[in-house]
């Protein structure tokens, strides 16, 4: 197991705000923690976009937002108005679901022309892809990488964390595997503590979505002062 400083590691983090229940005042606190351990950036609801970047501002954490999420099956053109809004409010990368029925059913180049519009829209902005792997055997995971690549896309993403499942090993080893270097992986859903964190990046991720910055941030603080010894954080309450 590697070892990753504080830094290192939120350097990696997209701090996830995507609980559909969450009040503003909850939703600061959340942006305080994204500020107070300098994540790299922020995964916001889209109607909170204009507040995060405000809040954000001087910080240097970056603010994203999800497209069609979290199901996937809104329209290509209501994806496309997504991205547009999503970038007038401020926000610099983009976590869209892509078709998990069309994908499915074999739907190849209907799913690759819904990624490419919005790759299209963003301009240059990041666009990750989220495949939603709870759903997916390894074959169509494989098929969803590469309609990504061929589409654009710069991440491949494991899941919306709303469907059940989350990112594991074997699939971030298999996505990694199936993109080529110009592609990243995000590992999201589940990932909660250090040693998740550690196993993830190890496999093969370069970015992770999680709600727990500040519990893994914690413990890899705790590491570099000494305090624990690596892979020795207790993840049981997790």
């Amino acid at each position: 197991m590697t070892t990753y400083t504080e830094r290192q590691l939120a350097a990696t983090i997209d701090h996830a705000i995507l609980k559909p229940e969450l009040t503003r005042a909850e939703v600061d606190a959340e942006l305080d923690i994204a500020a107070e351990w300098k994540v790299f950036s922020v995964c916001v609801r889209p109607s909170d976009i204009p507040h995060a970047v405000a809040r954000l501002t001087g910080t240097g954490v970056a603010v994203g937002t999800v497209i069609g999420f979290p199901h996937g099956t809104t329209s290509t053109a209501t994806k496309v108005a997504e991205v547009t809004r999503a970038l007038a409010d401020g926000a610099v990368e983009l976590d869209m679901v892509l078709n998990i029925g069309w994908l499915r059913s074999g739907m190849d180049a209907d799913v690759q022309a819904d990624i490419r519009a919005v790759v299209e829209a963003a301009e240059g902005h990041v666009v990750k892809v989220i495949f939603e792997t709870s759903y997916l055997d390894d074959e169509q995971i494989i098929r969803a990488c590469r309609l990504s690549e061929a589409a654009g896309a710069d991440f491949v993403k494991t899941s919306t964390g709303f469907a059940g499942g989350g990112a594991t090993v074997a699939h971030i080893r298999l996505m990694r595997d199936s993109v080529g270097d110009s592609v990243q992986v995000k590992a999201s859903g589940g990932v909660r503590g250090l040693d998740a964190a550690v196993a993830m990046l190890d496999a093969g991720a370069t970015r992770l979505g999680t709600s727990a910055a500040a519990t893994i941030l914690g413990a890899a603080r705790a590491h570099d002062a000494g305090e624990t010894p690596a892979g020795g954080v207790d993840e049981s309450s997790y």
